[in-house]
């Protein structure tokens, strides 16, 4: 049986556990509302680049845009995860997605490049047979995901151009609200035709429609790419805010099942200190009884009681 000290320590020890956990799940929440923030930042730039987009469109005929009809002999994913744990079943449902969504592809095992964004990520593609390109860590804060991106576009671009990778996809976590959130896939090449034939049948705002000189050509490249860097920086904000938003889950439940165990060691704290003053008590009845009955007692060599 546990002793009353032993029991101090441990609800100091479970009081501790418990204070940090309530400092991740504070840390979690902050942490969903910067990122929201970020991807809420991109919308205008997004816009832009869409009206940007269009203009091109508009000065070439339907006939002419690029077609997105490649077949699929090389794939190439980039699976955002986590770097840090204690975030519940995040990495490995979007491992299982990423999986699932490659196999869809008809894409031989050994045609497959993957780039992993977080060591726990790594780990797990690893162990289900994909040999993996790279592994990145995951920003910290918002100040960080913009050079990630850039360094994720010159990975791209040796993709492309170097391994003739023509399809690439990015698979991550989509956040919607609270501590809800779900994978989620966007084709960056081959380029959707469909979506481009979209921007350019949108009406345009005014009457007059702007002008460019630069190269048709090297504009619509251009504009592709800032289209790239959007949707890389989108992916990356939206997996960063998922995966604090499985950490606060995370966090609730552990919280919930610590301040249980607590209650029950202070019911076993309480019952355990009873039992010790019981104890105590017990003692000193029967100390006090056993002092009484020897006072009763004859002494040694005395006189007997008078005879009546």
């Amino acid at each position: 049986m546990q002793t009353i000290e032993s029991l101090k320590r441990k609800i100091k020890s479970t009081q501790d556990l418990l204070s940090v956990v309530k400092t991740m799940k504070a840390l979690a929440a902050v942490s969903i509302r910067q990122y929201q923030r970020a991807v809420e930042s991109l919308t205008d730039y997004n816009r832009t680049v869409e009206m940007g987009l269009q203009i091109a469109l508009k000065a070439r005929e339907e006939s002419e845009i690029p077609a997105d009809v490649v077949p699929a002999r090389r794939a190439g994913a980039i699976v955002f995860g986590s770097a840090q744990g204690l975030c519940g079943q995040f990495n490995t449902q979007i491992v299982s997605y990423a999986l699932e969504e490659l196999d869809s592809l008809n894409v031989p095992l050994e045609n497959r490049t993957m780039l992993a964004i977080g060591e726990r990520v790594k780990d797990q593609l690893e162990r289900a047979g994909h040999t993996v390109y790279d592994t990145l860590f995951t920003p910290s804060s918002t100040a960080g995901v913009a050079p990630m991106v850039q360094e994720i576009m010159m990975i791209l671009e040796e993709w492309h151009f170097s391994r003739q990778i023509q399809h690439i996809y990015l698979i991550y976590n989509h956040y919607i609200s609270g501590a809800a959130f779900q994978p989620r896939t966007t084709r960056l090449l081959p380029v959707d035709r469909t979506w481009l034939n979209d921007i350019r049948s949108r009406p345009w705002e005014s009457r007059t429609l702007p002008m460019f000189t630069m190269d048709w050509d090297t504009l619509f490249l251009s504009l592709l790419r800032e289209y790239f860097f959007v949707s890389l920086f989108q992916a990356f904000t939206e997996s960063l805010a998922s995966e604090n938003a499985s950490r606060l889950a995370a966090m609730q439940n552990a919280e919930k099942n610590i301040g249980e165990h607590l209650e029950e060691i202070f019911a076993a704290y309480h019952r355990r200190r009873q039992m010790t003053i019981t104890e105590e008590l017990l003692d000193i009845v029967s100390g006090y009884e056993a002092m009484e009955a020897d006072t009763r007692l004859p002494k040694k060599g005395g006189k007997g009681p008078p005879a009546e």
